[in-house]
């Protein structure tokens, strides 16, 4: 879809909502500008959810680690797999 806007004097750009609706824009929702040759190219920002670790998470995965260490140093000392040169529980 092709369409001609207007910047007002204010920096203000309209999207029709013929245009928001094809492509999932809702009021509110956010935007990237970005410059390229063209001109201006306006593609929606994507919202990533964050999920915020607390105590008790953060255990788990130092257990998990602390397994997979283990595991990991067994599985070497019996040679069923190679050193890719990292031993593990090292802090690199």
């Amino acid at each position: 879809m092709k369409m001609t806007l207007t910047v007002t004097d204010r920096g203000t750009v309209t999207l029709p909502a013929k245009l928001r609706r094809e492509l999932g824009i809702r009021g509110n929702d956010l935007l990237i500008a970005e410059t390229t040759g063209d001109g201006v190219l306006l593609r929606p920002a994507v919202t990533l959810p964050v999920e915020i670790y607390d105590a008790e998470r953060v255990a788990e995965f130092a257990a998990a680690e602390g397994e997979l260490a283990e595991w990991y140093n067994r599985e070497k000392a019996t040679g069923e797999i190679s050193d890719p040169g990292i031993d593990a529980g090292s802090d690199q």
